[in-house]
C-alpha cells in the first residue's frame, strides 16, 4: 500500500472580518496565496484550488492562482477543484495545466468536473439541457490530449480536430482526476478514460462510498486500464479544543447552508444537523485529536491514497489559517501514527 498524501482544497471562500464584513475578494486570493505557502511549509502533499463564478466564492481562474503559488512554493503539488469542464474548451484547460507544470517543475494535476453549482453555464453560453453531453465529449477530449500525442477528435460540441499537436509540451504526463459527487455513471466514466477519482464527500457517512471504491476498482479491470488512485475532499475546521471550532464555525455554517437550501430546495437546517455531521457525517471538526480520529476512522474504512480537507470554512481567515497550522503540525502526524 502506497503512503496516504495530506492535501488541502479551497474555493476561495469569502471570509469575513471579527464584525461580520465580508473580506473582498482581491484580499481574499491574496490570503488563499498565502495559506498554500504555508501547507508548503508545514510539508503537506496538495494544495488545491475551485472554480466558481457566483460572489460567495472569489476564484474563478484556478490556474491563475495556482501559478502565483507556484511561485511562492517549492515542492507542494497543485491542482484544481474543480475545474468546471463542462463549460470550458478541453483544448485551452490543457494549455493552461501545461503552462502550470511548466513554471511549477512539474508539480500541476488537473481535476475536472461538472461542478456542484451552474452559474458558469450561462455565463460562457451553454445550455444546461447538454449538461451530460457537454462533459462526456470534453472528457473524451481532454483524454486525448493529455496522451501527449497529435490529437484527432470529433463530437457536437466544439470544432473537431485531425492530427492536431497541442502546446506547450509536458516533461511527463499531468495527473488527471475526475471530481466525482456520488454516481456510478460517473465513477464508470473515470477509469474508463483511466483518469483518477476523486470524490466529494461534502455530507453523510464517508462509509457510503465504499460501494464506489469497489465499482471502480472492477470497471478499471474491466477496461484493463491500470490502477489509479482514489481521494477523498471533504469539509472541515480545526481549532484547540472541539468546543472552540464549534463556537467558531457554526454561524457560518449555518448561514451557507441556509442560503443553499433556499437555492436547491432543501429543508431547513439547524443545531441538529450540524452536529449529526460532526458525530457521524463529512464535517471534520474538532480539536486536532478528534479530526485526527476521524480522518483515519475513515482513511481505514475507505481505500484511498489521499485525504483533502476543505479547510475555506465562513470564518475569519486568521480561523482559517491557524487551522491549516495544525492539521499539518498535529492532525496529519497523528493520522499517519494511527494508521501505522
Amino acid at each position: 500500500m502506497n503512503e496516504i498524501e495530506f492535501g488541502l482544497d479551497t474555493f476561495g471562500g469569502v471570509t469575513h472580518d471579527e464584525q461580520g464584513r465580508p473580506t473582498p475578494h482581491p484580499q481574499v486570493i491574496r490570503d488563499l496565496v498565502g495559506d498554500a505557502v504555508v501547507a508548503d511549509d508545514l510539508g503537506l502533499d496538495f494544495f488545491a484550488v475551485g472554480e466558481h463564478h457566483r460572489p460567495d466564492f472569489a476564484v474563478s481562474s484556478p490556474e491563475m492562482v495556482l501559478a502565483a503559488v507556484a511561485a511562492a512554493t517549492e515542492r507542494i503539488r497543485l491542482g484544481s477543484a474543480v475545474t468546471v469542464l463542462s463549460s470550458d474548451d478541453p483544448v485551452r484547460v490543457y494549455q493552461r495545466f501545461a503552462t502550470l507544470d511548466a513554471v511549477s517543475r512539474g508539480r500541476a494535476e488537473i481535476v475536472a468536473g461538472r461542478g456542484s453549482f451552474v452559474e458558469s453555464f450561462p455565463l460562457f453560453g451553454y445550455e444546461l439541457g447538454d449538461y451530460e453531453l457537454l462533459f462526456e465529449e470534453k472528457l473524451a477530449l481532454l483524454a486525448e490530449l493529455v496522451s501527449g500525442d497529435p490529437v484527432t477528435w470529433s463530437g457536437t460540441v466544439r470544432a473537431a480536430l485531425t492530427e492536431q499537436r497541442v502546446f506547450p509540451t509536458t516533461a511527463d504526463r499531468m495527473p488527471v482526476w475526475v471530481g466525482v459527487g456520488g454516481t456510478p455513471e460517473s465513477v464508470v466514466r473515470t477509469a474508463k478514460y483511466g483518469f483518477g477519482l476523486f470524490l466529494a464527500i461534502i455530507g453523510g457517512d464517508p462509509a457510503r462510498f465504499v460501494p464506489y471504491i469497489d465499482l471502480f476498482e472492477r470497471a478499471q479491470d474491466r477496461f484493463e486500464v491500470p490502477r489509479n488512485r482514489v481521494a477523498v475532499h471533504s469539509p472541515g475546521l480545526i481549532a484547540e479544543t472541539d468546543e472552540q471550532a464549534r463556537e467558531l464555525a457554526y454561524d457560518g455554517w449555518l448561514a451557507f447552508r441556509t442560503k443553499l437550501g433556499r437555492e436547491r430546495g432543501w429543508g431547513p437546517a439547524g443545531p441538529r444537523e450540524f452536529e449529526n455531521e460532526i458525530e457521524h457525517g463529512s464535517l471534520y471538526l474538532g480539536s486536532p485529536e478528534t479530526v485526527a480520529t476521524k480522518i483515519a476512522r475513515t482513511l481505514t474504512t475507505l481505500k484511498v491514497d489521499r485525504f483533502d480537507l476543505k479547510y475555506d470554512q465562513p470564518v475569519p481567515h486568521a480561523v482559517q489559517r491557524r487551522s491549516i497550522e495544525l492539521y499539518g503540525e498535529q492532525v496529519v502526524p497523528m493520522v499517519k501514527d494511527m494508521l501505522a
